[in-house]
């Protein structure tokens, strides 16, 4: 008795499935295909602009990824 509940709760997920997609049916993305506005800054401009990189400030970090407590 419990494989035909087992069976009609599966039929009835996979109709109600194909029903959503009947319905429903899956978009297609939107492709944007124009070339990038020259008013945007490159990776170029960006190294062209900062000549000196040592003087960049670095953000100092304690890394404690590795450090295990001893379980005591």
């Amino acid at each position: 008795m419990r494989a035909h509940h087992v069976i009609a709760v599966v039929t009835v997920l996979i109709i109600g499935l194909g029903a959503k997609q009947f319905f429903f049916p899956a978009t297609e993305a939107e492709a944007d295909i124009r070339a990038v506005p020259s008013a945007s800054m490159n990776v170029f401009q960006m190294h062209v602009d900062h000549p000196n990189m040592k003087n960049i400030p670095v953000q100092k970090m304690h890394d404690m990824t590795f450090v295990f407590s001893d379980g005591d």
